[in-house]
Order: C-alpha cells, then structure tokens, then sequence
C-alpha cells in the first residue's frame, strides 16, 4: 500500500494506493475517519483492482480549508481528485457520509461512475442516534478513553477496538482546523436537500451493505436505499455494526468482490 499525496484545486491531500489492475476502485470513508478505516480489506480489493483511497478534503491528513462542507461540496472535490489522477471510469465506494457523497457524485456523473456500493449510507436518517451523538461528542472532545468507548460502541456488541484506530482518531481529531470541518460537514448534511430525489436518478448497478447492528445509522434506514435505487441489490452483515469492512473484512470483502465483478445475482 503506498501512501501519496496530491494537489487537488490547491490544497494538498494525501490518498492510499493499492493494485494495478485496468479496472479502478476508489473508496471514500466516513465522518471524522480517514482512508485507514479501510486498512483490512483495501489489500484484498487490491489483487483485483487499482484502489484509491483519499482522505477527504477536511479530514485526516488532508488539508482543511474554512469552507462549507456539504455534500454537493464533497461531490465537486471527489471528481477534482479523479480529474487529477486521470482517472475517468471508476467503481465508488462509500461508507456512512462517504455513501452520501457517492450518490451525490454518482448522480451528477453518472459516466465515470461504473459500480456502486453503499456501506451503511448517511443521507435518509435525519435525527440523531445515542451513537453518533457520542461519536459527535468523542470528536470534539477527542481523548483515548472516550475514543475507545464510542468506536466498541459502534460495533454494535460492545467488540473490543484495536489501539491503533483510537490513538489515529484522537490524533487527527486534535489537528488543526479538524473540529470546524468535522461540525460544517454535520451541519451540512442536515441542511441537504432529500436525497431520494438523487436515488432515483442513479443507474449504475448498485450494493447497499448494512450492518445488522448498526447503532450509528440503523438498518431500517436501508429499506428507502433498496426500494428507490433502479438497479440496487442488499446485503446484510450478521454481527457486524457501523463499519463492517472492519468487523469481518474477509466477508465484507467477499461481497463487494462478488458484486464488481460480476453481477450479484
């Protein structure tokens, strides 16, 4: 995995890249995360795909401009960053507020985009969860206990976290910039237009894979993804919270590999 940084309309962002397949995958993390959320499976995407995993404009290691992070926001910088590494078809993945920003891109673009899957998307829920309020409250007030409870919290059975992905988090949330990004992107989402009106235009072939235990973003928020989306199929993960790439990434990898490279049915 090598770890590589770009300018993308001025500002300096840093990106993982995996494989050297024809066929491109890019993966987009969620809220306050970064591309390592996807360290446990971007080696198994890899041996079929070229993987690009950025972090997003106002996040990791990426620069954090004072700007208005919205979705639409989110949507121009992704097509900037591929415009920049020259890629002009690509399967998308996103998770939580990344699976908002996929379909806002999808659905502008839909040429580039190929394949579409959705981990456990941000975008139907519109009030709050006594996990994400305390995700909310970790990133503001980042220290390694309150990190640890909130990311076992979101495993959905109280898993233990691995050490690395807490230290990671209070890191970049201690960052300069880090809390005002991480604030205009929630205020951001809740001011987004409804985003069923960007499901129904969607026509690549998509996944929408949720976590049975999800306690960030519940599962019955999946129904409206599955019954708007034209061309949309669903799996759900046994055991698994809020991210199951990281839960069980042998599985979660099987999946999504068995849908980009076939037809998943």
């Amino acid at each position: 995995m090598q770890e590589k940084f770009t300018a993308v309309d001025g500002n300096r962002i840093r990106y993982l890249q995996e494989g050297s397949a024809k066929k491109n995958l890019v993966l987009i993390h969620g809220l306050g995360a970064s591309a390592e959320r996807w360290d446990l499976v971007i080696p198994k995407l890899g041996k079929h795909f070229s993987v690009f995993v950025p972090d997003l404009i106002g996040f990791g290691y990426s620069d954090k401009p004072s700007v208005d992070y919205t979705a639409e926001f989110f949507s121009e910088f992704l097509e900037s960053f591929l415009n920049t590494l020259g890629i002009d078809k690509t399967s998308v993945m996103g998770s939580s507020l990344g699976g908002q920003i996929a379909v806002e891109f999808a659905a502008n673009k839909q040429t580039i985009v190929d394949k579409l899957v959705l981990v456990s998307p941000a975008g139907v829920m519109k009030q709050s969860t006594p996990a994400l309020d305390a995700y909310i409250m970790a990133a503001l007030y980042p220290d390694a206990e309150t990190a640890k409870n909130v990311f076992s919290m979101m495993t959905g059975s109280n898993k233990e976290v691995n050490p690395h992905i807490v230290e990671d988090f209070v890191q970049r949330m201690k960052m300069p910039n880090a809390k005002f990004a991480f604030m205009s992107t929630i205020l951001g989402l809740k001011n987004a237009p409804e985003i069923t009106t960007r499901l129904e235009v969607l026509s690549a072939p998509t996944l929408v894979v949720w976590g049975g235990l999800d306690p960030v973003i519940p599962i019955k928020y999946a129904e409206v993804f599955v019954r708007t989306i034209r061309d949309c199929r669903f799996y759900q993960m046994q055991d698994c919270g809020h991210t199951p790439y990281v839960d069980d990434p042998g599985n979660f990898a099987r999946v999504v590999l068995d849908f980009l490279q076939n037809n998943f049915k």
